[in-house]
This record gives C-alpha cells, sequence and structure tokens, in this order.
C-alpha cells in the first residue's frame, strides 16, 4: 500500500560552488526524468531549485494574467515557460515564465521569477550573461522590475518593453494578491481593469 503525500509547500534549494561546466552537465543530465526542477550554472555555481507548491501557484498565476493583458490587448506573444536557455560554457537558467513579444527569438523578451527562497535580483547576472531584456520578480507580494542597458540592469518602475508600457502593474499585482483566495476573481477584476483603461 502506498501513502499519498502532499507535495512541499515552500521551495526545496541547493547550491554547489566551485563546480564546472562539465559537472553542471552532468548533473542537469542527471535530471531529465526529473520534472519540475530547475537547475542553474553561473559562474562556476550550480544552483539545483525543486519548486514548491506555493511558487508554482503564483508563478501560474502570474503567467496567466500577462497571458490574458497580451490577449485582451492584442499583442501577439510566444509563451516559452521555463525552457532552458543556455550559453555554452558560461551560463544556464530556466526562468519561471518567459515571453517572446512579436515573434518568436533565441532569447525572451521578458523572464519572470517568483522567489520565496532567496536569489532575487542576485540572479540577474545570469540573465545579463543570456542577453535577456527584462526580467520580473514577484518578491514579498510585490514586483520589482529590471531592464537591461549597456551597463547592466537597471531598476525599473514600468516595462520599457513597448507592447508592456501600458500594464498597470498595481492592477496586476492587486490581482496577484487576490488569486491567494480565489483565481477566478482575480483573473475578473483583472479582465475588468484591462478593459476600463
Amino acid at each position: 500500500m502506498t501513502l499519498a503525500t502532499s507535495p512541499p509547500t515552500l521551495d526545496q534549494r541547493l547550491v554547489l560552488a566551485g563546480r564546472t561546466w562539465e559537472q553542471f552537465k552532468l548533473i542537469q543530465a542527471g535530471f531529465e526524468d526529473s520534472p519540475g526542477s530547475r537547475l542553474f550554472y553561473h559562474n562556476g555555481t550550480i544552483e539545483i531549485l525543486m519548486p514548491g507548491r506555493n511558487h508554482e501557484v503564483f508563478k501560474s498565476l502570474i503567467g496567466f494574467l500577462i497571458e490574458l493583458f497580451f490577449l485582451e490587448t492584442g499583442i501577439e506573444f510566444e509563451p516559452t515557460g521555463s525552457m532552458t536557455q543556455e550559453r555554452e560554457g558560461m551560463v544556464s537558467a530556466q526562468a519561471d515564465e518567459s515571453y517572446c513579444i512579436g515573434a518568436s527569438k533565441p532569447i525572451p523578451d521578458l523572464l519572470i521569477e517568483v522567489v520565496f527562497t532567496s536569489g532575487g535580483p542576485n540572479k540577474l547576472q545570469r540573465y545579463q550573461a543570456l542577453g535577456v531584456p527584462e526580467v520580473w520578480f514577484w518578491q514579498d507580494g510585490a514586483f520589482s522590475l529590471y531592464h537591461l542597458r549597456e551597463s547592466g540592469y537597471e531598476r525599473i518602475d514600468k516595462s520599457q518593453i513597448p507592447e508592456l508600457a501600458t500594464l498597470d502593474l498595481g492592477l496586476l499585482t492587486r490581482c496577484v494578491l487576490m488569486g491567494e483566495t480565489s483565481r477566478l476573481e482575480a483573473m475578473r477584476e483583472f479582465r475588468r481593469g484591462i478593459q476600463q483603461r
């Protein structure tokens, strides 16, 4: 008889420093049959993240609301989810959600990271190495946005991606928080807010 266990609520995270790209590729191969696990490599550090339930609920809700915005405003997009993005020998990363806006591109225009354990903006170095134009973090009930400039990422108040410039971050934040109790009501409120603009 097998007992059912509930999924962990909190993320599980392991960081291994002083590792080579070759070691990372061996570990990555070992995780091929572990869907949901995310692996990262940058500057000799390997990070293995096993997202918990809360993480996955928030990342899915944020992704749905962003896609609802694209739909309601008629913006063409390609959702690339948590696909692995790599620069051979240097960096490998998997965001929670990612999007190409307009047309398909090798590197997405926007990455979204949900942070429950640690990391947040210090993850920007790996995304800079990949050349990702914009990265959004959801942490402690708020968004922080970063846009890539020549000198590195700059903290911004609203998206610098033209198609997302009209997105009301206050509305988005409010609806993500509403989603803790009712996903349906959060989506309805977000749609109403978009249609009233």
